[in-house]
């Protein structure tokens, strides 16, 4: 049973920053402009809420979700998100978001190791929603694919990072 207090405040840090990353790194695969962006960071927050309402959410996941509620948890993990991405170019964010999952998945995995598989699922799932959201090409929402070859790219690279099954 994992909780807050198994992390020193900075891997806490970097797991409520896990969350935004996952996300991140497949909009910055394939940006999809402003409405793309909006609609892809909304499906995080979807998640989100779904998480707190799924009985299936292991306690880790349950913790995440509970400080993401806080306005010090969200402030939190934009600072880690911000400190993290400062200064890097839209083309190398998914990459060191993906470097980043990576981190995460390793520290929980040594952790947190009753949670690992379901919390890391979970960051994967994140990525899917958000790759899902907005559809790439197309005009003015019409057409379209609903995943992009280079979102679907990213999302197998994260779930290596992760040290999950593509």
């Amino acid at each position: 049973m994992a909780a807050k207090t198994n992390f020193t405040p900075e891997e806490w840090n970097q797991i409520l920053e896990s969350v935004m990353l996952s996300g991140m790194a497949v909009s910055a695969a394939d940006p999809s402009g402003l409405f793309g962006i909006l609609k892809e960071s909304m499906a995080t927050g979807r998640t989100l809420l779904q998480a707190k309402a799924d009985p299936s959410s292991n306690d880790l996941i349950k913790a995440v979700v509970n400080d993401f509620e806080s306005g010090d948890g969200r402030q939190a993990a934009r600072n880690q998100v911000q400190a993290r991405l400062k200064g890097v170019a839209i083309g190398d964010m998914k990459n060191k978001s993906i470097g980043a999952l990576h981190e995460v998945a390793q520290l929980i995995d040594n952790k947190a190791p009753n949670e690992a598989v379901g919390f890391k699922t979970w960051l994967r799932h994140i990525a899917e929603n958000a790759a899902e959201a907005s559809a790439e090409g197309g005009f003015m929402g019409f057409g379209g694919t609903p995943v992009s070859d280079k979102e679907k790219a990213t999302l197998a690279e994260l779930a290596n990072a992760l040290g999950l099954a593509a």
